[in-house]
């Protein structure tokens, strides 16, 4: 079971850098330059890769418009027909090359949910990095079986999944010869809630399966990525469009790329922030030591006098005894006089 794997000469996993992918999804409108937009905007948001989904409207469903091919339940697109949304959604596979160059020549990743075989061994022709199990198809066992036969990393996202579904995938992808799996904490409604996330699942998968989760994120705005950096997600994936007035399928909820840069940013701060278990103080909180309370001696004292609570006190700063102490010096007298203001130490007590 590997808590880390590498997607060509990124780290994923436990104290590596969280590997933030940009779902193109259908947000290119069927338009080619404004994939090759959203791309650029992915590069200057931050993002390590970008994502795409490979199939075509026949691939996925058939045309067919009998009530079990009617979108209905309260989504974005009820009242279509399955056919017709996939038709304007799929991103053209002669796109995917081209693409898959200018990501390389940007220096970000690009790799594909598949959703059939053919769409794998179109992938593979490409020589992506890795693939991407779409949340709806984690129950395809065969498909899983022939993306993980390729040897490559595999990212399964298990929006709806049972514990038992998530378990028959990765069993199913590691008996066909996955060595590097990452399973993605997703909620598969568009847009989800924040109180629909349940984040808590994060370090459970890990701790359940052996092996390195994220988050596959429909919720709007930043905040849900965010919170799951600091439950352990080492892997974020977000839909980014140009402009959500752009319309389409799934403008709704992706975010705009300025959006996208704050979530990247505050994805690397909060990274920052988890740190290490620590309980000594660091280095940058040195000179605050010295301003901790101690002993001191707060109303001039002549030799021989008892130390009293009057005149003596904790205080701020810390040049005095420890306040541990102070039970242990009341009633003792000064060795010496002793200005009000001077720090108390065990040279100034009698024995």
């Amino acid at each position: 079971m590997e808590r880390s794997f590498r997607i060509g000469n990124r780290t994923i996993g436990w104290q590596a850098p969280c590997y933030v992918i940009a779902e193109l999804s259908a947000n290119h409108n069927q338009n080619f330059d404004q994939a090759v937009r959203i791309l650029h905007a992915a590069k200057d948001a931050g993002a390590d890769a970008v994502k795409l989904q490979t199939y075509t409207a026949d691939t996925i469903t058939l045309r067919s418009d009998k009530e079990c091919f009617r979108i209905a339940g309260g989504t974005l697109w009820d009242g279509r027909i399955l056919h017709d949304l996939y038709q304007e959604a799929f991103t053209p596979w002669e796109w995917q090359p081209k693409l898959k160059e200018i990501a390389d020549e940007l220096g970000m990743h690009l790799f594909s949910s598949a959703f059939d075989d053919s769409a794998v061994d179109f992938l593979e022709q490409m020589n992506v990095p890795a693939h991407k199990v779409a949340s709806f198809e984690l129950v395809d066992i065969g498909l899983i079986q022939k993306m993980a036969r390729t040897g490559k990393p595999l990212i399964m996202s298990a929006g709806m999944a049972s514990e038992e579904e998530i378990s028959e995938a990765v069993e199913a992808a590691r008996g066909a010869g996955a060595a590097q799996i990452a399973l993605l904490k997703c909620t598969s409604a568009y847009p989800a809630l924040p109180e629909e996330a349940n984040l808590l699942t994060i370090p459970e998968l890990a701790r359940r399966f052996g092996c390195p989760v994220g988050l596959s994120d429909h919720t709007m705005g930043i905040a849900v990525p965010v919170v799951a950096v600091a439950l352990g997600a080492c892997i974020i994936e977000k839909h980014l469009c140009l402009r959500r007035a752009d319309g389409g399928p799934d403008g709704a909820f992706s975010l705009e790329p300025q959006e996208f840069k704050a979530m990247v940013e505050a994805v690397r701060t909060a990274e920052k922030a988890l740190g290490a278990v620590q309980f000594a103080s660091g280095p940058r909180e040195a000179n605050s030591r010295r301003f901790r309370r101690s002993l001191f001696v707060v109303e001039d004292i002549r030799k021989g006098e008892l130390f009293t609570k009057q005149n003596v006190r904790s205080i701020r700063p810390a040049d005095g005894l420890h306040p541990r102490h102070f039970n242990e010096v009341l009633g003792k007298r000064a060795a010496r006089d002793v200005e009000r203001g001077t720090p108390l130490t065990w040279t100034l007590v009698s024995d």
